[in-house]
């Protein structure tokens, strides 16, 4: 069986540093970070009292004031940014066999905030009156109802899923679309992936676990991923979505082509339930699944939007594969972590940099790892490998592979080149 080929033919992102994919292309572009004082909840008395928030966000600009009721905010940052997505990608419901097209979106965590309010609503009124809950709780809070809503708001009737897979989540979600298109069961899929998670469980959580930066001092510096003073990762929340369409369908109906998705890996590391393998096995493995999958060799890569957290252990690990894998051809390749400015946006964070991916290849243009400091260098870290450190750089770009790797050791790679007939 022929594969079929698969193009990207649309785009949209809401994110900390843009709420439109031109704004966060411009700021990604620009070094511009997303950090500041979290506005969500009062978090003085946290460990950290920051992170990377969506900004001047109003659900009923793109949602019906009593639909958005309904919804947790996670599902409306998802809903925001496939709305930008379909009509960039000038999907026409009225021309297209809609059992053909489907959606597939990826999120970490879910409606954390739906549940929190709920349970703390029954913890505080149930010895007076009784235990009450929204009729909408569930609905709000399971993963899997942006996808759903996104269905609802087109008719889109195909494939409709979630992918739950950490913080690889919605690069699993892209994974899981482009296979549906390839092997012909879907002519176009509304994918990627959306996550909030800026609430007190949320952010209470990961300090438990002492995963986040506390420079509460210096937000807007503090993911700082390659550098020696890096002390956790910085959360961010938000949505990305691409439009993945089979190759002759979008020439057919004259869709704009930004790149070809050549290929996607995933593997596990099979390790430590938070921490990657100290030699970066699984995201070695992961890389070459992609390069494999998308018949391509390393020395043909340009650029690697690496995971690159700001974590202690993760970005020495992510190194290392790299390294092992890319041999000399890695001093040849730009590396940068668009985490040090959107900061981490879990269950989103694939998308939101698949589509970073996407505008480079289009635009040759390498956003940068912002925060990095002369002298500020790991021991355990090369820097004769060029992190595109604080300022982006021109380039041709003819393949951009990007990687996210999850809790519980899930790695996912998404491999996207320039687009040739």
């Amino acid at each position: 069986m022929e594969l079929k080929r698969v193009v990207v033919t649309g785009l949209g992102a809401l994110t900390p540093v843009g709420n439109t994919v031109p704004e966060f292309w411009e700021n990604l572009v620009n070094g511009v970070s997303g950090a500041g004082p979290i506005t969500h909840f009062d978090a003085s008395k946290f460990k950290t009292q920051f992170a990377c928030e969506v900004k001047n966000f109003n659900a009923t600009d793109f949602i019906d004031r009593k639909e958005a009721r309904k919804m947790d905010l996670y599902t409306q940052y998802a809903i925001t940014a496939a709305k930008e997505a379909v009509t960039d990608a000038g999907i026409d419901v009225e021309k297209e066999d809609l059992n053909r097209i489907g959606v597939i979106f990826g999120v970490g965590i879910g409606g954390i905030h739906t549940f929190e309010e709920e349970v703390i609503n029954y913890a505080q009124t149930k010895d007076t009156i009784g235990p009450r809950f929204n009729p909408f709780f569930i609905p709000k809070m399971i993963a899997d109802i942006a996808s759903g809503q996104i269905s609802m708001i087109y008719g889109f009737h195909g494939p409709n899923f979630t992918t739950t897979s950490a913080c690889a989540s919605s690069s699993n979600a892209i994974a899981d679309a482009f296979n549906y298109i390839r092997l012909g069961k879907a002519n176009m899929i509304v994918t990627g992936g959306a996550e909030a998670a800026i609430f007190p469980a949320g952010v209470g959580g990961f300090n438990a676990m002492n995963a986040l930066s506390t420079r509460n001092d210096d937000p807007t510096h503090a993911s700082r991923p390659f550098s020696a003073s890096r002390d956790g990762f910085v959360m961010g929340e938000g949505a990305g979505c691409l439009i993945l369409e089979e190759l002759e369908h979008a020439k057919a109906r004259g869709a704009k082509i930004y790149a070809e998705l050549a290929g996607t890996g995933a593997s596990a590391d099979a390790y430590h339930i938070t921490a990657s393998h100290p030699e970066g096995l699984g995201a070695k493995l992961v890389m070459t699944s992609a390069l494999e999958d998308a018949g391509l060799k390393p020395e043909d890569i340009d650029y690697i939007n690496v995971h690159g957290t700001s974590t202690p252990v993760g970005d020495i690990s992510e190194v290392k594969a790299i390294q092992a894998l890319f041999g000399e051809h890695a001093y040849k390749l730009n590396i940068s972590s668009t985490k040090s400015m959107t900061g981490h946006l879990l269950g989103a964070a694939g998308a939101v940099e698949a589509i970073a991916s996407v505008l480079s290849v289009k635009n040759d243009v390498v956003p940068p790892t912002i925060n990095h400091e002369e002298g500020d260098n790991d021991e355990h870290i090369d820097y004769s490998l060029n992190f595109t450190f604080n300022k982006a750089q021109h380039r041709t770009v003819r393949a951009a592979l990007s990687n996210t790797f999850g809790f519980g050791g899930h790695n996912a790679c998404v491999i996207v080149k320039k687009y040739t007939e």
